[in-house]
């Protein structure tokens, strides 16, 4: 008998859900839905139902704008059960067939290596960790504790973010300032887009066909938020994205890696306070930054247009990201797969090509049609690196590694 697992990848206005039956070590999609402007009285809610009996259902949208209040997190979910357990949705008859609940965690710094059966301690380590990621944490937390009232005795897993980069080596992971930042602080590297770098390089190395301990992946994860890492034998051995998700390649409002004086010359130059600085890095620099937008398809028809600043934002896109997989191939001593993934990475052929056009010295050579139509590979069949696109499933690492642990339980 299949079972049922739910879900839940909690923001601080939202609750993004899906509902997977698992057996036999597979998983299947049954209802997918979020609920946003939680904290609001004009929340709204989406929902895909009756995915396991018609394929062709449509969206749902519950409730308008003004009309639907959801003032926490438990509301928000109790609004999810109701959904669950509707006529419009006929995944569960009773919510006690849901066997056990994920959660997409962002930081689990040094507490958390691998995903984790929740318990109360487990809990306390979530919350030492919301000083790495106060942002994300926090409404983790609150989704946790939420469905401890709603869902009594039900096993809940955390799934962390960070938990594939534990694997990093102290030379990869350690910054070069005093010892005591990391062993009182735990200031080091942590990385992040992990559940994302894990699937998609699993999915590589079967595409590869060869062993799995031999291979050599530069995975990259190309969204608003972009990370690359490099992968040996299946073991995350560098990433782009550090302590925070600030550090690495530019991203769509993001910095990524710049000079650590900056943001020292902000605040003794410029007069800016800590928040401020702290605003202009995560909120305004990046691509946003550079021409005033964030979403690369407005960027693109922009520059098609002539438009100066968002030529130059691409170049240093691009740029950005050709310099890491370069330093990865390094670190790897060569690559078989270069991975892209994410929004930009498994649909814009042309960002693509442009970060591979210097590639040619990896042996990897982009297939100009098989690109255009984002195919699985994209490489020419005389690469000797593949060139991949392959479409990420965070939820779907969430569902196996849930199911697993509560099977276990």
């Amino acid at each position: 008998m299949a079972m049922k697992v739910l879900i839940l990848n909690t923001g601080s206005s939202s609750v993004k859900y899906s509902v997977y039956a698992c057996h036999d070590g597979n998983a299947k999609e049954l209802t997918k839905g979020l609920v946003e402007r939680v904290g609001s009285k004009n929340a709204n809610i989406k929902c895909e139902c009756c995915l396991e009996h018609d394929a062709t259902c449509a969206v749902h949208r519950i409730g308008t704008p003004g009309t639907l209040d959801i003032p926490d997190h438990r509301a928000a979910i109790a609004a999810i059960c109701d959904i669950l357990v509707s006529d419009r949705c006929v995944v569960v008859d009773d919510l006690s067939e849901i066997a056990g609940i994920g959660h997409r965690v962002v930081h689990g710094g040094e507490e958390f290596s691998q995903s984790t059966l929740i318990d109360e301690a487990v809990i306390a380590g979530i919350e030492k960790c919301c000083k790495l990621a106060p942002l994300h944490n926090p409404p983790a937390l609150q989704g946790i504790r939420a469905c401890q009232e709603v869902f009594p005795g039900v096993p809940q897993v955390a799934v962390f973010d960070t938990a594939f980069h534990a694997s990093l080596p102290a030379h990869a992971y350690r910054y070069p300032i005093p010892a005591a930042l990391y062993r009182d602080h735990g200031v080091r590297k942590y990385g992040f887009h992990g559940t994302s770098h894990r699937y998609v390089s699993e999915q590589a190395i079967k595409v590869l066909d060869m062993p799995a301990e031999d291979t050599r992946i530069i995975t990259c994860h190309l969204g608003n938020g972009c990370s690359i890492s490099a992968v040996k034998g299946g073991r995350c051995i560098e990433t782009s994205m550090g302590l925070t998700p600030l550090g690495g390649v530019m991203m769509g409002t993001r910095t990524g890696d710049l000079d650590p004086y900056l943001p020292l010359f902000m605040i003794k130059e410029l007069g800016m306070d800590v928040d401020e600085v702290d605003t202009l890095m995560n909120k305004k620099s990046g691509l946003f930054g550079v021409c005033g937008q964030n979403d690369m398809r407005d960027i693109l028809k922009r520059a098609d247009e002539g438009d100066r600043d968002c030529q130059l934002a691409v170049s240093m896109f691009c740029y950005s990201i050709a310099r890491f997989i370069g330093s990865y191939a390094m670190v790897l001593g060569g690559a078989d797969a270069i991975v892209f993934t994410a929004g930009i990475g498994e649909n814009n052929a042309a960002l693509r090509a442009r970060i591979l056009e210097n590639a040619g010295f990896l042996g990897c050579h982009v297939d100009p049609a098989r690109n255009a139509v984002n195919a699985e590979n994209i490489s020419t069949d005389d690469s000797t690196c593949k060139a991949l696109v392959i479409p990420t499933n965070e939820e779907l690492v969430i569902t196996t590694h849930t199911a697993r642990i509560v099977g276990e339980g």
